[in-house]
């Protein structure tokens, strides 16, 4: 693809994504996801294959049904209040159709099956995109209606896909498909905690974003796309391996690194709020994701591939500058937890 088409796409993406974040109109906001939708397909098409061609049909697929639904909230909306700007959804159908519609762009359970579909058909830079830029428009607007949200019927998708996120990944070996379920967990701890404190969301929201870009560009560093091959890990980057550990660790939830503060404030919100079988349930279901990090952890940091003395010193002619870009993003994923008063102070 030309440098100029390659950025006209990204514009367009990051356009579209800006206007839903900041349009007070449903129109626009359509609009915007539909913009982002079209300009992400050629994304993820950008290795062209198959199975590329497939993911991205499947992505399209799923995208074009929940805009369809989204577009059915909105039009409910407006046949009842008679206006388009995004305040309180009285209405409680329009309520659920646009929840629905916003639960399918993001993946959450029951409709979680084309995320891991179409990350593992897919580039890992696409795949990047995928699970981290594209669940920034989502949650915005789930963000703004949260007092308009049918309560039971988010908090049933969050803990399914919780639920689905751990035992999804049990089984797998592909890493962009432990990634993905790994996703789809994340999505189910932010929207528990959305009806009853938003900043929450957008704190672990933030801090699934750092660890994930971390995790990937990790592995695009190393090539590796399968769980057998972190085993090489320790021959490209001899020095990183402890920090690759720890942002595992952190990705799985492990205390007292960045990824278990979210957690802990999630599950503190809601038991502040009478709430005691759903932290319960939240809490029992990450050890689940906590588990396949470990062994991802120890095919990584534990477990050394046989090779040769020459094979072994081939760290020393790798290019340093992408560790020297890995490095802050990696601390940050991994150290997060000692700012967690501060976090309180704000919200």
């Amino acid at each position: 693809m030309k440098p100029h088409i390659m950025i006209t796409i990204l514009l367009t993406v990051i356009m579209g994504t800006m206007m839903v974040m900041t349009s007070a109109h449903w129109l626009l906001i359509w609009i915007g996801f539909e913009m982002n939708m079209l300009a992400i397909i050629p994304i993820l098409m950008k290795k062209f294959n198959p199975r590329a061609m497939e993911a991205s049909t499947k992505y399209f697929m799923m995208q074009a049904t929940a805009s369809m639904l989204l577009m059915l909230g909105i039009a409910t909306n407006l046949l009842l209040t008679g206006q388009w700007t995004m305040s309180n959804i009285m209405n409680p159908t329009a309520s659920n159709t646009i929840t629905i519609a916003l639960t399918m762009k993001l993946g959450l359970s029951p409709f979680h099956f084309w995320v891991p579909e179409v990350t593992q058909g897919i580039h890992m830079l696409s795949g990047m995109m995928l699970l981290t830029w594209q669940k920034i428009a989502p949650l915005s607007i789930m963000y703004q209606i949260s007092p308009s949200i049918n309560h039971n019927l988010l908090i049933i998708m969050a803990t399914t896909s919780v639920l689905v996120g751990g035992w999804g990944g049990l089984n797998q070996t592909q890493l962009r498909k432990i990634l993905a379920y790994s996703s789809i967990s994340h999505m189910g701890w932010m929207t528990a905690v959305l009806i009853y404190n938003p900043t929450l969301m957008m704190l672990n929201l933030l801090v699934y974003m750092m660890m994930t870009l971390g995790t990937f560009m990790l592995f695009m560093h190393n090539s590796s796309t399968t769980t057998s091959s972190l085993s090489h890990m320790w021959n490209k980057l001899p020095l990183a391996t402890s920090l690759v550990l720890l942002l595992m660790l952190s990705t799985g939830g492990l205390p007292p690194l960045s990824g278990f503060m979210p957690k802990w404030m999630i599950i503190q919100e809601l038991t502040k709020n009478n709430l005691i079988i759903l932290p319960t349930f939240l809490a029992m279901t990450a050890l689940l994701n906590l588990y396949f990090y470990t062994r991802l952890t120890y095919n990584t940091a534990l477990t050394m591939f046989p090779s040769s003395n020459n094979m072994k010193m081939k760290w020393q002619f790798e290019n340093s500058k992408t560790m020297m870009f890995l490095s802050p993003l990696i601390i940050l994923s991994i150290m997060l937890l000692p700012l967690s008063p501060m976090m309180y102070i704000l919200h």
